[in-house]
């Protein structure tokens, strides 16, 4: 019986501890006092739960391409604010800022906003049109 109860035990922890990392907290993961603003080259977007990605080529100085993976909102939180999956496209430039990640030996970061070409902006706030619109 005891044994039962100490498997039952460990397997209720595994499946709680799953879960946390499965969704965590953005403030656990990205440093918002550590702001990034990348001109980037949309290589792919992922609308998936819990929540959406943006994986960009960004161009350093010396030339060389670094790949980084920016994480959004929910997928119906960035339809809400006016994202559709046919307003940016592979190959697209934008800028993003936001916040990198705490873990800097990886190029990622959270997304405050996107801006296209044409100024559109998307982010917390939904769309807000013209360059530079704050």
């Amino acid at each position: 019986m005891k044994y039962n109860c100490l498997a039952a035990l460990f397997v209720i922890a595994l499946g709680v501890g799953s879960q946390v990392r499965a969704h965590h907290s953005f403030a656990a993961v990205y440093d918002r006092s550590d702001p990034i603003s990348l001109e980037a080259v949309i290589v792919e977007v992922r609308l998936t739960n819990p929540h959406s990605w943006f994986f960009v080529d960004v161009e350093a100085d010396d030339g060389t391409v670094e790949r980084w993976s920016i994480e959004a909102g929910t997928p119906s939180g960035m339809i809400r604010n006016g994202y559709s999956p046919d307003v940016i496209k592979q190959g697209d430039v934008v800028t993003i800022n936001g916040f990198r990640a705490w873990d800097t030996s990886r190029p990622a970061g959270m997304l405050s906003e996107l801006i296209t070409a044409d100024g559109t902006v998307y982010g917390m706030f939904g769309p807000r049109e013209g360059p530079g619109a704050r």
